[in-house]
């Protein structure tokens, strides 16, 4: 008899029991004279996805149609960015994985644009991690990746910042990106809040934010949704998008 009335209030203990909160946090930071807003994820306590064409097989294009999609979930995006560079029928340019399947194969070799600015990289999502890594290295160890999308160039590469990128360089745009951490449980995303050089914005993923991996993502047509914020940037259509899915509040 005392069994079961343990178990039926460990039953109604788990039902009284909140689920884990999650581990997203969004922020506005200032750094070296730059304004960015960054958002960290943990992918052990966050759920990460990428987002491309929807059932149908039309692109997504925006943050509006993903979230009418997860809708049928139960569920909404509580933070999302624009993932990589895509073509005019917004195909991903470089190597593409959604819920375990490849649409895109892995380009290394250099191109045209800043996607081919070697070395570039792939944003590899597993269940529990988040890496970024070095299109060679990545192919060489060949991670089985729930989520992956190649994009270009690499920010910061084991610590060191992409070796064209100049102290003095006068290119400057709204600009997007991922670091990692070494052990892959924290991903951090950033857009810029003002207009940026690339030595600039690698520069604040390597020394503002210590992360030893990070991934160009795009510029200049870089947006964000982060409702803690007030944030929900358009524009023209995107290609993938990356966002931290959670469950929609009861009656909504």
């Amino acid at each position: 008899m005392l069994r079961v009335l343990l178990f039926a209030l460990a039953g109604v203990m788990a039902l009284l029991t909140p689920p884990a909160a999650r581990a997203l946090e969004c922020s506005n930071q200032t750094y070296a004279g730059n304004r960015y807003t960054l958002c960290s994820v943990a992918p052990e306590r966050d759920e990460l996805r990428l987002f491309l064409y929807d059932p149908g097989g039309r692109p997504y294009g925006d943050f509006a149609a993903v979230n009418a999609r997860l809708a049928g979930e139960g569920k909404q995006l509580a933070f999302a960015m624009n993932a990589g560079m895509y073509h005019e029928d917004r195909a991903p340019v470089g190597h593409y994985v959604e819920d375990g399947e490849e649409l895109m194969r892995v380009v290394p070799n250099a191109g045209p644009g800043n996607f081919g600015l070697l070395p570039n990289g792939v944003l590899c999502l597993t269940a529990h991690r988040a890496r970024v890594l070095e299109t060679l290295r990545f192919e060489k160890e060949h991670p089985q990746c729930l989520y992956a999308t190649q994009s270009g160039p690499m920010l910061v590469i084991d610590g060191e910042l992409h070796p064209r990128f100049l102290p003095d360089g006068t290119s400057r745009y709204i600009r997007n990106g991922v670091g990692t951490s070494a052990d892959g449980k924290r991903a951090v995303f950033v857009i810029s809040r003002n207009a940026v050089s690339f030595h600039e914005f690698a520069s604040y993923f390597r020394d503002g934010l210590k992360l030893p991996q990070a991934l160009f993502l795009d510029g200049n047509i870089s947006r964000l949704y982060a409702p803690d914020l007030g944030r929900n940037d358009w524009g023209r259509q995107m290609g993938p998008i990356v966002g931290v899915v959670e469950d929609r509040p009861a009656g909504e």
